[in-house]
C-alpha cells in the first residue's frame, strides 16, 4: 500500500525523472529536499524501498531501454546519453540488470511478439498448479484493480526492485492462486506485473503503463513454516514504483522453454 507520509519525495522523485540526464550527486537531492544526506536516504528509502542514487540509476537504465527502442542511436552514444562514460561498463550493468545485452534489447520486438502469442496459445496452464503446504513454497492469490486478461510474471528477487533474472519465478495465465516452489530460506521481495493479451511488443518492452505490484517489506522464507500465504495487488503505475528493468521477452522465453522440454511452470 502506498502512503502519504513523507509526500515531499514525491517532489524529489519528479525531480529526479526531470533531470534523469543530469548528474545527481546525493547531496543535491538531499538538499531539494531540504535535508541531511543522511535523513534524506532513511526517508526516500521507506518511501521507494531503495537508495537515492539506486533509484536514479535504475531509471537511467530505463531511458536507455527507451532510447534503444525509439531512436537509431548507437549504443554508445546512448551510455553517453545517461552519462554513462564507458561503453563496456554501460553494457556489463544493462546486461545485468535487464538481463539481456543492449542489442538484444533492441532487436527484440519481434520476438516478443510471437512469445506472447505462444502464451497465449498455451491456454489456462496456471490451473495445472495446484496449492502447495511445503515450507520450500511461496503460494499466494493474485488480485487486481482492474478487470485483466493476459499473462502475469511473478518473481522473487534479492532488492525491492524488478531487475535482472528472479531468484524463483513464474508465470501464470489468470488472477488467482501462483505458487514458487524449491525456494531456499532466505528475505526476499515479491514483484510482479502484466502484459495484457494483445499489447504490442515495445509496449511491454518498456513497461510504463503494465499492472503491477511490489512488496516494500521482505518476505521471510524459513527452514521448516516457509513462508506467510501472498495476497498480492495488481496495481497501476505509482510515482515511487521503481522502473520494470528486467527483460519480459527474456522471462517469457525462459518459460516457454520449461514448458517445452518438461512440462514445468517454474520461469
Amino acid at each position: 500500500m502506498t502512503t502519504n507520509r513523507y509526500s515531499e519525495m514525491d517532489e524529489v522523485i519528479a525531480y529526479i525523472h526531470e533531470n534523469i540526464y543530469e548528474p545527481m550527486p546525493l547531496s543535491r537531492l538531499a538538499g531539494y529536499a531540504g535535508y541531511s544526506n543522511f535523513h534524506f536516504t532513511r526517508i526516500f528509502k521507506e518511501k521507494t524501498g531503495l537508495s537515492p542514487l539506486y533509484y536514479a540509476s535504475s531509471h537511467r537504465l530505463q531511458k536507455a531501454k527507451d532510447l534503444l527502442l525509439h531512436t537509431q542511436l548507437s549504443i554508445r552514444d546512448i551510455a553517453l546519453e545517461i552519462g554513462q562514460q564507458s561503453l563496456g561498463t554501460f553494457t556489463s550493468r544493462f546486461t545485468e540488470r535487464v538481463g539481456v545485452t543492449p542489442s538484444e534489447f533492441r532487436n527484440s520486438a519481434q520476438q516478443a511478439d510471437v512469445q506472447l502469442r505462444s502464451l497465449q496459445e498455451l491456454k489456462h496452464w496456471s490451473t495445472l498448479t495446484l496449492p502447495s503446504a511445503q515450507p520450500d513454497t511461496v503460494q499466494g492469490t493474485i488480485h487486481a484493480e482492474v478487470p485483466f486478461e493476459g499473462v502475469i510474471l511473478i518473481g522473487l528477487f534479492a532488492r525491492p526492485i524488478p531487475e535482472g533474472l528472479p531468484l524463483y519465478g513464474t508465470l501464470v495465465s489468470s488472477l488467482g492462486h501462483f505458487s514458487l516452489t524449491g525456494v531456499k530460506p532466505g528475505t526476499y521481495y515479491l514483484m510482479a506485473t502484466s502484459v495484457a493479451w494483445g499489447t504490442a511488443a515495445k509496449d511491454f518492452l518498456l513497461p510504463h503503463k503494465t499492472l503491477r505490484t511490489r512488496s516494500k517489506e521482505p518476505i521471510i522464507v524459513t527452514p521448516y513454516y516457509g513462508a506467510s500465504h501472498q495476497q498480492v495487488m495488481l496495481y497501476a503505475p505509482r510515482t515511487d514504483d521503481p522502473p520494470i528493468l528486467i527483460s519480459l521477452p527474456l522471462l517469457m522465453n525462459n518459460f516457454l522453454k520449461r514448458v517445452a522440454v518438461s512440462g514445468s511452470h517454474q520461469a
